[in-house]
């Protein structure tokens, strides 16, 4: 397999590790996706063990990035989305929620596997979007890749989408620091939609499902509600806030009540 090429250099030749489940793939089967391995499968079923509501999390985490989507495109006016950590193709995705309202929407999709590329560049053949493997823990790399470029223009509002990726960033990796580097780049009027899993809302935290990343390819590292709202940094939180995804703007206000979700999610502006 190869990667994208870079600045229309040749495709690199890269290899797939199969050997540790990977967080991209393991969300795929929780979704019920067929892009993953057996590795990963392995690694999803105990993770349910510990943490049974996970299929209705990464359901509703979907839902909320669909919505948060629609507010920044429709609400916002945004035209630019960059979608760091994007994991394999599930429809809708981004380009097609956002297309459906502005279909001069302009989208980069990054992320560090090249399972997710090579997937991501047969479905996006022929629309304006760009899919770049690269890996957050390199967030000036991202924001220079020539790939991102030809699409994103930081000097008009973009919208950075960071949906499930950095509780796969331990601390060690400076996750404030990427953050603030991926937020600096962004002009006045460009918003920050970001997810994160958490062990607040479960009297166990959700440890010992947590412990099962311990194998993978990248761990999880929970982290709690005011942890995860200094990656908003001086952004301004728009209504409700950061919340259960569940809960941020809600399509059925009524809906039924669901098990707990350990996933805040929340959609921040970039004031001048």
């Amino acid at each position: 397999m190869t990667s994208p090429s870079s600045g229309g250099g040749r495709p690199q030749s890269i290899e797939i590790d199969t050997s540790k489940p990977h967080p991209a793939r393991m969300y795929d089967y929780f979704l019920g996706g067929k892009d993953n391995y057996e590795v990963d499968r392995e690694a999803a079923e105990e993770f349910m063990k510990s943490a049974p509501e996970v299929r209705v999390g990464v359901r509703a985490n979907r839902q909320f990035m669909h919505r948060a989507v629609r507010h920044v495109v429709a609400e916002g006016g945004i035209r630019q989305i960059l979608d760091v950590g994007t994991g394999l193709p599930t429809e809708p995705n981004v380009h097609q929620i956002a297309h459906a309202i502005a279909p001069d929407t302009r989208i980069a999709y990054v992320d560090n596997d090249p399972i997710v590329s090579a997937h991501s560049m047969a479905l996006m053949a022929g629309t304006d979007t760009s899919v770049v493997l690269a890996d957050v823990r390199d967030p000036r790399g991202i924001l220079d890749h020539p790939d991102v470029r030809k699409i994103i223009d930081f000097d008009r509002p973009v919208a950075l989408m960071l949906v499930a990726l950095l509780h796969f960033v331990p601390d060690a990796d400076d996750p404030d620091g990427i953050v603030a580097t991926l937020r600096d780049a962004l002009p006045t009027g460009s918003y920050l939609v970001l997810s994160h899993a958490t062990g607040d809302v479960h009297a166990d935290r959700r440890e010992d499902a947590a412990a099962v990343y311990n194998s993978a390819s990248a761990t999880m590292n929970l982290r709690t509600h005011s942890r995860i709202l200094d990656f908003f940094g001086d952004f301004t939180l728009v209504e409700p806030g950061l919340v259960p995804v569940p809960d941020w703007r809600p399509d059925d206000p009524d809906r039924r009540q669901a098990p707990p979700i350990g996933i805040y999610g929340g959609v921040a502006r970039k004031n001048g």
